[in-house]
């Protein structure tokens, strides 16, 4: 193989690693709103 492939097949390799190794999943908490139940008074 000649340099030039070489050099491409190893920049393609790290622009490769570069892209997957680093992602960290994100963590989605979804916090709902507690709300206070009516109550109803008879007078």
């Amino acid at each position: 193989m000649s340099k030039s492939i070489k050099a491409i097949v190893a920049l393609s390799f790290v622009a490769v690693v570069a892209a997957c190794g680093g992602q960290q999943e994100e963590e989605v908490v979804i916090v709902e709103p507690v709300a206070a139940e009516p109550t109803f008074n008879k007078f």
